[in-house]
């Protein structure tokens, strides 16, 4: 099965507010990546969840008025409920308060301190509650942390450390071993380099607050929130033959550190096989601004799928606006001009107008040769190296052709039954492709044409003549600026 299966991640969400267009982004691609090798005939596990440890989660609980449970169960549904409104289909959602989940990581912790890389020790430093990690002086801006332009805490206490600094030969070697196991390659230098300089020590448990893992070997202790939301991406896979390790674990390049050295450092220590690669993306910024509820810089699912009354037309946006692995920025009217441009007059225009003419005139199955001109391994090349963008771009491109094509015919005047079967039948692969970007959208489009989605075995097999062909609604709706 190993070489047959595909399994992909993405990182476990903190449930202290409502899920946003950050997190809309990592899990829509995650769910074109799982649908793509669902295609290509693979056994995919697509795994999202919930980060629900650790003093971030149990202040804002505290401040609500509740218990860190009841709070979080109030939550964890809307995360839920979003990615149902995006079309996500994952195979597991994971809770790091699920007992099978706490269950693996007491025993990871008991097994990384029998092979001697856990000891207690002191800790003082400056601790930043909203990332959940140590700074050093030299990593403030003007004394906040870096990330959340906040103040730092100094904390000091009694704590257990794993021994990180043992990992750093190892971790050189496995990346040299491994290039592409940190990427995009952009991403790696700066990580190996820091690995260079070499490691210290890292604080993995807490006495400062109860909420969180007990240590096996001291339960006066509770786990740090890394080491416990780390092995998530083991345990839920745990009891399901074949599927570890991860082949893709992606997440945003602000939790690439902990992804590129904590995580395959923890992996050794245990013994366990590590995943084949972990992809940074970037961030979005809203209309050129940083992304900030605080300062009303934030939008939510609904809101994001209101703005076309597609999901769709979302899922399309966030994977063709910019290079997977890049910063970009979301504005309302990019979004606009993406779907009435591309989706409703360039490939709803295709689709609408050529079922209305086959309704009329019908179709007469030939060789078609518009086939010729679309690059699929072109396409596959681009999918299995994340560039969904310029894979969008080929199967966009492919559009155009068969809308100039169908242009320059003219089948409207003389009936030609050929051409509008060489059309038909290139919707009929178009759709299959976008399938994993538009599953709503391919799914209306092959009921309206009459053939079914299966997987990519299916790009070969030319449409049936006989199928009932008739003009239905639009695929979109035009949206006013």
């Amino acid at each position: 099965m190993k070489e047959n299966k595909f399994y992909i991640t993405t990182p476990i969400y903190y449930p202290n507010d409502v899920p946003h267009i950050g997190h809309a982004y990592t899990t829509v691609v995650a769910d074109v990546l799982a649908r793509w090798n669902k295609m290509l005939g693979k056994k995919v596990f697509f795994l999202t969840g919930t980060d629900e440890h650790g003093k971030k989660i149990a202040d804002t609980a505290r401040r609500e008025g509740k218990n860190p449970q009841e709070f979080l169960n109030n939550l964890v549904p809307k995360f839920k409920e979003a990615w149902k409104k995006l079309n996500v289909d994952y195979s597991y959602f994971i809770r790091t308060t699920d007992k099978s989940h706490e269950s693996v990581v007491k025993e990871m912790l008991q097994k990384s301190f029998d092979n001697g890389d856990i000891y207690l020790g002191d800790y003082e430093g400056l601790y930043c509650v909203d990332c959940e990690r140590y700074y050093t002086e030299k990593d403030l801006d003007n004394g906040n942390c870096p990330i959340h332009k906040k103040p730092v805490e100094k904390l000091s206490e009694k704590t257990y450390f794993f021994k990180l600094s043992k990992y750093k030969d190892k971790l050189l070697e496995f990346y040299e071993k491994n290039p592409s196991f940190i990427s995009p390659k952009k991403r790696s230098s700066e990580i190996i380099n820091r690995v260079r300089e070499g490691l210290k020590d890292l604080s993995i448990s807490r006495t400062s607050f109860d909420w969180g893992v007990p240590l096996p070997f001291d339960d006066s202790h509770v786990a740090y929130v890394w080491f416990d939301a780390l092995f998530n991406y083991y345990s839920a896979v745990k009891d399901k033959n074949g599927f570890w390790p991860a082949d893709l674990n992606l997440v945003g390049k602000d939790i690439l550190w902990f992804h590129a050295v904590y995580w395959p450092a923890f992996l050794m220590s245990v013994g366990l096989e590590i995943p084949k690669m972990v992809f940074a993306h970037g961030f979005w910024t809203l209309d050129s601004e940083k992304i900030s509820k605080s300062r009303g810089k934030a939008i939510g699912i609904s809101e994001l799928i209101a703005i076309t009354d597609s999901a769709d037309s979302i899922r399309y946006f966030l994977c063709r606006a910019v290079p997977f692995g890049d910063d970009g920025d979301f504005s309302k009217d990019a979004v606009i001009k993406r779907h009435n441009g591309e989706l409703l007059n360039k490939l709803g225009n295709l689709v609408s107008r050529t079922a209305g003419l086959i309704e009329k005139k019908g179709i007469e199955k030939c060789k078609n040769s518009l086939l010729d001109k679309i690059k699929i391994e072109e396409i596959e090349r681009y999918m299995s190296n994340l560039e969904l963008d310029k894979a969008l771009n080929d199967i966009f491109s492919f559009i155009d052709v068969c809308n100039e094509y169908i242009q320059e015919k003219k089948p409207w005047e003389t009936g030609d039954k050929k051409v509008l079967y060489e059309v038909a039948d290139s919707i009929r692969l178009i759709s299959i492709l976008l399938w994993p970007f538009m599953p709503s959208t391919s799914e209306k489009i092959s009921k309206q044409f009459g053939f079914s989605i299966d997987d990519f075995s299916g790009l070969d097999k030319p449409l049936d003549e006989n199928s009932k062909i008739i003009k239905s609604e639009f695929l979109f709706n035009r949206v006013e600026d």
